[in-house]
């Protein structure tokens, strides 16, 4: 991060947003679900959709988190949720989904991108040919075609008004992924949205609107809380079982980024470039539940990659 991308000071974001529409594609839970509450907490009115509700789960299999429990959770923080179940794999859907935001908002200032759920279908430590196919196509639908399904039904509307601001969610900026990801098909998923950002950023331009790919860093999700046996309170008893889960950050980390760059009038700046959390931390100042400011790229560039001196505490 250079100099002139710094700040002095963080500005609070809290009713910056007042009178935005945005959309939360992906918000049943984990980073989804943050972002669309730090949306509401900035003021905005957010749509969330997702697969999993009250009455039906999706594949993934989790029926603790729903897609009715963020939009409740979005207007608590300030904002107005409105839940929306949908299958971003099926276009109809999506249509209908962005006919109903132009139906009763008439605009779309934020749209996030945050379609996955493919957790279970990865195979790592498997050559390419050894894989399951069927998940491994599996994985590039969740993880790409929903994307640009969306995409293709939203941005009409989007660019109706000057200032727009898309956000691709994946997993590792440009510089990260320059690492192979183990396994193809993953790999393959997860590199595409940083394209997506780049291309794009030249498509938007023309109408004063903005793209830019944003990953967290070692995320502490429900999923991977559960996974480690722990909780949120007694997530560091984690640690034992994988240090580096020493660096790891709450969803809200990355909510507030998404926050921050929507309410920053400066946000082309970014526009085709991918970036981490806690590189727009550093920036804009803003801090993880607990005050903290991981930095999870640099420990793991430095520490786990560079070999350095230095623990995890280092860089929160």
């Amino acid at each position: 991060m250079t100099d002139t991308h710094r700040r002095d000071s963080y500005v609070s974001t809290q009713g910056a947003l007042a009178g935005r529409i945005a959309l939360v594609a992906g918000a049943t839970r984990g980073a989804g679900r943050a972002m669309a509450v730090e949306l509401g907490a900035a003021g905005a009115t957010v749509y969330v959709t997702g697969r999993t509700t009250r009455e039906r789960a999706s594949e993934v299999g989790r029926t603790t988190e729903t897609i009715e429990e963020t939009a409740e959770l979005v207007t608590a923080a300030g904002g107005e949720g409105i839940a929306v179940p949908t299958d971003h794999l099926e276009p109809e859907r999506v249509q209908a989904l962005v006919e109903r935001i132009d139906r009763e908002r008439g605009r779309l200032d934020i749209l996030v991108n945050d379609l996955w759920g493919g957790e279970a279908l990865i195979e790592f430590d498997k050559k390419t040919w050894e894989t399951n196919l069927t998940s491994g196509l599996r994985m590039l639908r969740l993880g790409i075609e929903t994307h640009l399904i969306t995409l293709y039904y939203a941005l009409p509307l989007l660019v109706r008004n000057p200032g727009g601001l898309v956000v691709e969610i994946t997993d590792g900026n440009e510089e990260f992924n320059k690492t192979y990801r183990v396994n193809l098909f993953f790999d393959i998923t997860k590199n595409a949205p940083i394209r997506t950002a780049f291309g794009l950023a030249q498509e938007l331009k023309e109408f004063d609107a903005t793209a830019v790919c944003l990953s967290p860093g070692f995320l502490r999700s429900e999923q991977m809380l559960d996974h480690f046996g722990v909780t949120e309170e007694n997530w560091r008893d984690a640690v034992e079982q994988e240090p580096h889960f020493a660096i790891a950050e709450t969803p809200h980390f990355v909510g507030r980024a998404v926050a921050a760059l929507a309410a920053d009038p400066d946000r082309a700046r970014w526009s085709g470039k991918s970036v981490f959390s806690g590189e727009l931390a550093k920036v804009y100042g803003f801090t993880d539940l607990d005050g903290s400011r991981p930095d999870g790229v640099g420990y793991f560039r430095d520490i786990v990659f560079g070999g350095k001196e230095g623990t995890a505490e280092d860089y929160r």
